[in-house]
Order: structure tokens, then C-alpha cells, then sequence
């Protein structure tokens, strides 16, 4: 097999694990590599520093094979340079797919399944076991990503400048005035439009806190954000089964901090879907997305022994 490389390039930060025959030698994690969240010049000085990190950690110099997965790797020229920069670090061979696809193979490896996605962004994958996909939302953090950290803290923004038209007040413009530096409403609402905009998805945290705190504004968007991920695994079961004449259930894997570190998302998603499919399997813990690209990795090194 030799020594191989996995990364798992998140919108908020990008892991990097190097083994050989299933031994780890090294782990790192650095900024994200997402061209559309950090820009151009960031992604890859985020990648070049990873990399070299990881391979200090491990004690190698190159590896035999890699696989990237990272969020928009269809968008025109995503491969292409983090290709370019796996070859200045002696890499062998490489293939770069999206996170979901990584995400996918760490919970199925290869098989059939439904994967939903709640990290910064969110997207639902079904996959039959001779590989066709079905898939809902996913539609970016300006035309979607339904119950992503994104939505939940730009959501909470919404609903409490409402209640704060309604005289019923609620701690989230001051978390997140605290969070993003400002000290007036209007210097809040200033940056919240700007462009680039504030860190929305930093918010999902503080909106789980007030929620367990109560927070009428924070509990309501948290049940919608539950309510729209399992409404997306019934759409794409839905998808299985009438396109590709599925039958029986398939597991339902998530990862994401969403789902993973908001307890009470977890709790009504899973509730919801126990009620759409009663005897649809659905995972307690969250996948491990990096071990996905191992996953692939290996059988890339395999392929080229």
C-alpha cells in the first residue's frame, strides 16, 4: 500500500491524516481550503502549511497516494490547484472529490446509505450499493444550506432583530455583538450585510447555548433547523426508492458539528425521522469524514501497485 494521505477540507478547517498499512505517522489540521469561504490566496497557503505540517508530523518527505475531498471541488479550477500543490509535495497520485463524497465512503465505504451533512454548510446524499446518487439541498449559504451553522446563526440574526421590533428582547444581538466586535445595532446590521460578510456559522454555538437557556428565539431555530435536515434524508430516501426502485431501508450517517455537537438538533432530527421511517437504521455518532479519504487513498495506492 505504501504511505498514504487523507484530507478533509471543511468550510471552517481542513484535517490531514498520513498512514501506512493502516498505522497512523502523522495528524494536522489548519485553516480551510474552500476558495469561496477564505479566497484564493488563503486556501492555498492553508494547504501548503497543512501539508507541510502533516508531513513533519509523520516523518516523510512524499507519499504514494491522496485523496482531497473539499467542499465546490466541481467549481472551474478547484482540482486543479490543489492537484498542483500535492505535486510540490511529492505526491505520487492524487485525486481531489467533495466532502461529501469522502463523507460518504467514511460511513459506507463504497455501499448504499444516506449521509446528511450539518457542518458550516449542509447537503443530504443517498447512494443505491451500485452507486447511484440522489441528493437535496446543498444550494450554497445564499440560496440554502437549510440547518447548516450557517443558516442557524444567520436565522437567529433574523428573528431577533423581529423580536427586537416586537419589544421582546433576546441575548443573541449581544452574543453576537461580542463575537463580531461591534457596539450599536446599526453597526451590527452594517456587518452582517457586508461583503465579505461576518462569521454566521461562529454563531451556532451561542444559539445552542441560549436555547438550553430557554431562549424562545434560539429554540425555534433550532427546531426549524432539525425539522428541514430530516426533511432532506426523507426527500432523498423518497428519491431511492422511486428512481432507482429501492427497496428495504438503508442507514442514515451525518457528520458535521450540527448534528454532532448540538445535542437537541440531534435529538428532534432523529425523532423526526423515526417517525418518517420507523425502521430506517440512523447512526448515534457522528462519521469520521478524513477517514473516508483514507479510505480512497488506499484503494488509490492499490491501483497503482
Amino acid at each position: 500500500m505504501g504511505v498514504i494521505l487523507g484530507i478533509d477540507g471543511g468550510g471552517t478547517n481542513t484535517r490531514a491524516v498520513i498512514e501506512r498499512d493502516g498505522v497512523v505517522l502523522g495528524r494536522a489540521q489548519g485553516g480551510s481550503i474552500k476558495r469561496l469561504r477564505v479566497g484564493a490566496e488563503a486556501a492555498e497557503d492553508s494547504l501548503r502549511e497543512l501539508m507541510a505540517e502533516v508531513y513533519a508530523a509523520a516523518g516523510v518527505t512524499a507519499v504514494d497516494a491522496a485523496t482531497v475531498g473539499v467542499a465546490s471541488a466541481t467549481m472551474p479550477g478547484v482540482k486543479e490547484w490543489i492537484t498542483a500543490v500535492l505535486e510540490d509535495f511529492h505526491v505520487a497520485k492524487s485525486e481531489v472529490v467533495g466532502d461529501e463524497v469522502i463523507a460518504l465512503d467514511a460511513a459506507f465505504e463504497g455501499g448504499a446509505g444516506i449521509l446528511q451533512i450539518a457542518g458550516t454548510g449542509s447537503n443530504c446524499i443517498g447512494r443505491t450499493a451500485t452507486g447511484e446518487r440522489e441528493s437535496a439541498g446543498g444550494w450554497s449559504s445564499t440560496l440554502g444550506d437549510e440547518g447548516s451553522g450557517y443558516w442557524i446563526g444567520l436565522h437567529a440574526i433574523k428573528r431577533s432583530l423581529k423580536a427586537y421590533d416586537r419589544v421582546e428582547p433576546t441575548p443573541v444581538l449581544e452574543r453576537a455583538a461580542e463575537l463580531w466586535g461591534t457596539t450599536t445595532l446599526e453597526e451590527l446590521v452594517n456587518m452582517g450585510n457586508a461583503t465579505p460578510g461576518p462569521d454566521f456559522a461562529a454563531l451556532a454555538r451561542a444559539v445552542a447555548e441560549l436555547a438550553e437557556a430557554g431562549d424562545p428565539v434560539c429554540l425555534g431555530v433550532l427546531e426549524q433547523a432539525a425539522e428541514d435536515l430530516a426533511e432532506f434524508v426523507l426527500l432523498v430516501r423518497r428519491k431511492l426508492r422511486e428512481r432507482h426502485g429501492l427497496s428495504g431501508e438503508v442507514p442514515v450517517a451525518f457528520t458535521g458539528s450540527v448534528l454532532e455537537k448540538i445535542p437537541s438538533v440531534y435529538a428532534r432530527f432523529t425523532e423526526l425521522l423515526k417517525a418518517g421511517a420507523p425502521e430506517m437504521p440512523v447512526a448515534a455518532s457522528a462519521v469520521i469524514a478524513v477517514e473516508g479519504s483514507l479510505w480512497r487513498a488506499r484503494r488509490l495506492a492499490d491501483a497503482t501497485d
